[in-house]
Parts: C-alpha cells; structure tokens; sequence
C-alpha cells in the first residue's frame, strides 16, 4: 500500500513508524521534516529522480513524496466501542457508503475535530483505499476505523453501552443544534443514493435535520457529517467549560 503527498506520509511517520517500510523523496523537492522524523525513527527513504517517482506513483499527484506502507489495519469493534466508551468518543456508523472521496473527507474532518471512531460495513461499502488515505491526509492516524458484518448489530451493542444513536434525516428529524446530546452518542449517516436502511432506522434513538435554505438541494454525506461532527464537538467543549467554571 502506498500514501501519496506530504501530509499523508508525515503524519504517518509521527503517528506509527512502524507500519512505513520505504519513503521515496523527488529529488530537488524541500522534505527536511520528513527527512528528519524518518531518520529519527530509522524509516530508510532514497531520492528518486521525477521520471522515477512518476512511474512508482502512477502519475498520481504525490507532491514529490510517496512511502510504502503496511496495508492498513482495521481495529476491532470491541476495542472501539470500549475505547470510546472510556474516552467519550463519537460513533460514527455508515451504512453503505461507497464514495471513497467522501469516506476520505469524513476522516480528515472526524480527525481535526478529534475523538470520532468509525464503523463500516464489510459489504456493500467503500474500504479505506489509497485513494481514501490520499485525501484523508493523515487524519486515519487519529480516527479509529472498523469493519463489521452486520451495521444492525453493532449499533445494538452500541447501545448496550449506553451510547445513544442518532440518525441524519434529510426530513423528519429534529433540526440540528435544538437538541442536547448525551456524553455517549453515534450518528448514523447513509449512502446519498439509497440514505439509511429501514432495518437500520429501527434502531436509532432520535432523527435530527439539518437546517436548509434550499428544499431542492442538500448536503452531501461528507459535509452532513461534519457540521453534525462540530455540533457534538462544540456541545463536548461546552459542558466541558461550564464544569470547569463550577469547579472554580
């Protein structure tokens, strides 16, 4: 597996080491970051002349870095779900979701807002590629990624650790920003063609919208997810600020 541009392969370096096997650098491009993260943690790395780094990228846009990497590795949902439940972590659960640009969008995003976790289906769905990793630009160094069998399932042990479910409704929810959230939370987003299964809808806990302007047009799923993200986030920080004030 391969990670393409600067910031997919520096924050690999930074995050896990061990999994980056080569680092090729264009000759005549500045990496002295990446240059030196990769001497500090022995990752070998040669300078590769631009005709060369074409042929080993396929043309791709790689900004004069590529690095070999070990294929990447999913996490367990056990770990993920006790992990956030120890840490207050969001869930995020997609139910068939097939762009990986989007895929690629929500981990950068899920990443800067910080202590998201995702869950994915191993049928019908996209899986983290290297076209996903390109534009998640390091952030699946910091975003937790599993695959399950069956979405229904994991939701409902979801629950059983007390995380309360929420759907995106492009319609029938309540509008965004209205409603509290509980320290444990998921979101459920679906695909933008087929939206979430009825099977998974039974499931959730409450539907929430966000509000438009336009009847006819709507966000896509990437961009959903990270205004619902920011909303969950800036709720965290202020209860979080509140309670520090009580304290004081």
């Amino acid at each position: 597996m391969k990670l393409y541009g600067i910031n997919p392969v520096l924050e690999r370096i930074r995050a896990n080491p061990a999994s980056v096997k080569k680092i090729y650098i264009q000759q005549g491009v500045q990496g002295g970051p990446i240059q030196k993260k990769a001497a500090q943690n022995h990752v070998p790395f040669i300078l590769v002349h631009e005709s060369k780094m074409s042929k080993i990228g396929r043309d791709k846009n790689h900004q004069g870095f590529i690095a070999d990497v070990e294929d990447f590795e999913y996490a367990e949902l056990d770990v993920v779900l006790s992990n956030a439940a120890e840490k207050h972590r969001t869930l995020i659960f997609l139910d068939g979701l097939n762009d990986p640009q989007n895929l690629g969008v929500m981990i950068r995003s899920l990443a800067c807002l910080g202590r998201f976790a995702i869950i994915l289906t191993t049928h019908n769905s996209v899986s983290v590629t290297e076209a996903v990793l390109r534009i998640a630009s390091g952030g699946d160094n910091y975003v937790p990624i599993c695959r399950v069998p069956n979405l229904v399932n994991a939701i409902k042990k979801a629950k059983e650790e007390n995380f309360w479910i929420i759907a995106a409704d492009v319609s029938k929810g309540q509008f965004l920003g209205t409603n509290e959230f509980p320290p444990l939370v998921g979101v459920v987003i679906g695909s933008e063609q087929k939206g979430i299964r009825d099977v998974v809808l039974a499931q959730v806990d409450e539907r929430i919208s966000i509000p438009m302007y336009a009847e006819t047009i709507s966000f896509n799923a990437a961009q959903a997810l990270t205004i619902i993200a920011y909303e969950i986030t800036r709720q965290k920080r202020q209860k979080q600020k509140n309670f520090a004030l009580e304290k004081d």
